[in-house]
């Protein structure tokens, strides 16, 4: 069985990580889309801070992830079908914009399953990246 999943994967962090741990013990394969700085600007108000390319190579370090895939337009059919997900993994924030209609849809008609999952709300890349914030506001006004 083949899992995929998509995300930033931005700062990595523990939250990553158990995702990644979870969607590993659904199969024998994980494959991990990363969304390019194009993508993420598409649907979320911040850019990563990590380049594409190193949020690549952070993943496929991982003895949890078998493969990884950039993907650059916001849509996840070619993903599923480049690498032959059997199990697609969705996160909680998962909506009906046509990009997850279209996915939902082609899932359905070729018989593969879609799991949704809990994000971990102990950390978040938004969270590190506004206690960074803070804290150098802080160290500033304190000089």
């Amino acid at each position: 069985m083949i899992v995929y999943t998509v995300g930033t994967f931005d700062l990595l962090h523990v939250g990553h990580l158990a995702l990644l741990k979870h969607c590993k013990s659904l199969g024998d394969v994980l494959a991990v889309g990363v969304a390019s700085d194009e993508v993420v600007n598409m649907y979320k108000p911040n850019v990563p801070v990590v380049p594409l390319e190193q949020r690549v190579e952070m993943l496929e370090a991982l003895s949890c992830v078998d493969i990884v895939r950039p993907y650059h337009a916001l849509e996840y059919v070619s993903g599923c079908k480049a690498v032959g997900a059997d199990i697609f993994v969705i996160g909680e924030d998962w909506g009906s914009n046509p990009h997850n209609l279209d996915i939902n849809a082609y899932l359905k008609d070729a018989g593969k399953e879609v799991a949704q999952v809990c994000y971990n709300p102990r950390t978040s890349s938004t969270k590190i990246k506004q206690m960074v914030l803070a804290q150098s506001q802080v160290r500033t006004q304190s000089h």
